[in-house]
Formats: C-alpha cells, structure tokens, sequence
C-alpha cells in the first residue's frame, strides 16, 4: 500500500516538481497539494489524512510553523517534513517545537527526500546527517527511553536534565541565560552541553530539543 503524502508549498512549480519526484518513488504517492497552509487544514477530514505533510516554512496566509503547530494540535497522526531554505539553528528549534519530525532543505537531491521519507514511515522522525547521526538509529537508545519517560533521569544528572530542560524551553534561552538562571559559570555550560552531547548523542542545540521533543520533555504550548 502506498504512503499518502501531502505537499504544501506556496511555489506552484516547486509543489509540481516535487510531486513528480515523489510519485516515482516506489511506496510513495501525492494525494494532495496546496499553496498554503490554509488551504490545506480547512481541506483535511479524517478520511483523507495523509500520512507525510511536506511543509514550506515561509508561505503566505498561515506559514509552515502555524500550519505543523496545527497538526500537531489536530491530526498528530500526519508526520510533518519541514521543508525551508533556511538551515539556522533558531528555525530549526522552532520547527520542532511547532511539530515538525524534520528537516529536507529545498536544495537537496531526491535521494535525501527518499531517505526522509523512509525514515519519517520508519522511526517518526528524519534529521539532516550531521544531527541525525547515532541519534536515531541507536536501538539501544530506543530500548532504555522508550519503556518510561521517567527512566532518563537515570541517564542524567539532576544538573544536566535542568540544563536540558532549560536549553529547550519555550522562552528559547541562549546559553548565556542559561548560566545565569542556574548560577553557574560559561566553562560550566559548555561541560553541560558536552557532556549532553555524548550521553544524548547528539551534535547540537537543535539535536537536543529533538530529542526532549522525541521522548515527551518538550514543553509545547497548548
């Protein structure tokens, strides 16, 4: 049976031609495409939920982040595949926190949107390499987290999950206010991130809200 994916993307040629790159993908098939995210959530009835929603994060009338924080509030059940030309960090982070599962930059050959598809239907979540690596695919990670959320409290510090919690809330602290809420110095910081970094493997700030997104600890807005 094939994957329904949606498109949404406010570039008519961009929506077109990735539709012809998905629908030659065995297992792969666009049901749906939309100009913005509009559009498509007052189009969407629980008879034709796609599985993947491929969404632009700058688009007119409701963007990307509105449109992934919608599903997340709606349909939790569409795995939302941001798709943007902006790799920054900030952007990234807010992604998630609106919903998004990952992360396909509009310069990337369909071999990667291949890729993120099978990993979006696989595991629920697709990452660019470099903060995807050993993050993911780890089964041992799967095996410890996945039984109870309360189970990584053994793997960190109560200092380290205060730093996590901190570097991933809502408020989006920089590490600077970071050191300053928990009374500690910046060379205390970055043993915190490095050390999160090894233990959650992980490669960056955005590596460590998806992960708290992944296993329950983000806090996400109502």
């Amino acid at each position: 049976m094939e994957t329904s994916v949606a498109l949404i993307d406010d570039h008519h040629m961009v929506r077109k031609g990735l539709a012809s790159i998905v629908n030659s993908m065995e297992g792969y098939r666009v049901t749906m495409d939309f100009p913005n995210g509009k559009e498509f959530v007052d189009a969407l009835n629980v008879t034709n939920l796609p599985q993947i929603a491929i969404v632009d994060l700058s688009m007119p009338v409701m963007n990307g982040f509105e449109t992934m924080d919608w599903l997340r509030k709606n349909a939790p059940s569409v795995r939302a595949l941001a798709l943007t030309f902006d790799a920054a960090e900030d952007a990234m982070v807010r992604a998630i926190r609106s919903g998004a599962r990952g992360f396909l930059l509009k310069e990337a050959p369909p071999s990667e949107l291949k890729l993120a598809l099978d990993s979006l239907m696989l595991t629920g979540y697709y990452h660019t390499e470099d903060v995807l690596q050993g993050m993911m695919n780890s089964n041992e990670e799967k095996t410890v987290y996945e039984r109870q959320s309360e189970e990584l409290g053994g793997l960190l510090t109560a200092r380290e999950m205060e730093f996590l919690l901190l570097v991933c809330a809502a408020e989006e602290h920089t590490y600077e206010h970071v050191a300053e809420l928990m009374g500690i110095q910046g060379r205390t910081v970055d043993y915190y991130r490095k050390s999160l970094f090894e233990k959650l493997n992980v490669k960056s700030k955005v590596g460590m809200v998806l992960f708290a997104a992944r296993h329950g600890l983000l806090p996400l807005d109502a």
